[in-house]
């Protein structure tokens, strides 16, 4: 439990030192429960509020929490740092960049009763890293060292933030833009097209002339391009519906030709490259294998 002395006024300052030594002991979730804020995951992530108590002094009543100062000072050709000048309570809210290492921290959100909030960059500020504190880098150290140098130091605190420069988004969506390639159309060809679809059979290639549109298996068989080879096939060919699988070919390269029908990739699921020439017409030159 705390035991609250009353203080005479010649005493105050030592009373608040003293209660901000004990603040410093206490453990994270505690410090949310004197301030009234929400944990997140066991840290003090509040330094503004709980700095308060050492760094911020009353006069009758009232106290000053808006921004001082404010300037922009460019870090790398996308980086830039944004300079504040804040009084406490600062009412950030502040996370690890990665848990359990020295990589500084980050704005999470902001409280409204804290002088960033009435800071006229305020929504920029979430998700940003706190680059320096009091012109101390702070990037490559722990949680709680940040912590320690946002306590200690006096009101109004100087902190710089890492923001992204203006204009690095579109920079770099134009660069991105050139390296792509542009993607090439689809290439088709008008009905009535006249193409040729090369066969290769027994080891020979045979070049068929066609038109877009017309069946491929009514114009191999025109063109005297044996489908069903073997007893089998010629007795159980369906005549083109489909339905014997018989008619199948291999695709092997083609110009303009859609990928294959879900039904032949159901009926030909172990042959990829395979097609039903029945339920196919010509949409272009091709080259086919037929057993």
């Amino acid at each position: 439990s705390l035991i609250v002395h009353v203080c005479s006024v010649e005493t105050m300052m030592v009373c608040v030192q003293m209660l901000a030594a004990a603040a410093a002991l206490v453990t994270s979730a505690d410090a949310f429960a004197l301030n009234g804020l929400p944990a997140n995951g066991g840290r003090i992530v509040n330094p503004g509020w709980a700095a308060a108590a050492a760094s911020t002094t009353r006069h009758g009543g009232s106290r000053s929490d808006a921004t001082t100062t404010t300037t922009t000072m460019a870090l790398s050709s996308t980086t830039e740092l944004l300079s504040l000048e804040l009084e406490k309570p600062l009412g950030m809210i502040l996370e690890e960049i990665e848990e359990g290492e020295p990589m500084g921290v980050k704005i999470e959100e902001l409280s409204e009763a804290g002088s960033a909030y009435a800071s006229e960059h305020r929504d920029r500020l979430v998700g940003l890293k706190v680059a320096r504190v009091m012109g101390e880098d702070v990037t490559a150290v722990s949680f709680d060292d940040v912590m320690e140098k946002i306590i200690d130091a006096p009101s109004p605190v100087s902190i710089d933030l890492e923001v992204e420069a203006e204009g690095s988004e579109a920079e770099e969506g134009e660069e991105s833009a050139e390296e792509e390639p542009a993607e090439e159309e689809p290439v088709s060809f008008d009905l009535g097209t006249p193409v040729t679809i090369t066969v290769i059979q027994d080891g020979q290639e045979t070049p068929v002339q066609a038109k877009v549109g017309d069946n491929l298996r009514k114009t191999l068989l025109e063109n005297k391009i044996e489908l069903y080879k073997g007893l089998k096939k010629k007795l159980g060919n369906c005549g083109g519906v489909g339905q014997c699988t018989y008619c199948a070919i291999d695709f092997v390269e083609g110009e303009g030709w859609l990928e294959r029908s879900e039904y032949e990739d159901g009926r030909l699921g172990k042959f990829p490259t395979a097609r039903l020439a029945c339920m196919n017409n010509i949409m272009g030159p091709a080259t086919i294998r037929v057993q």
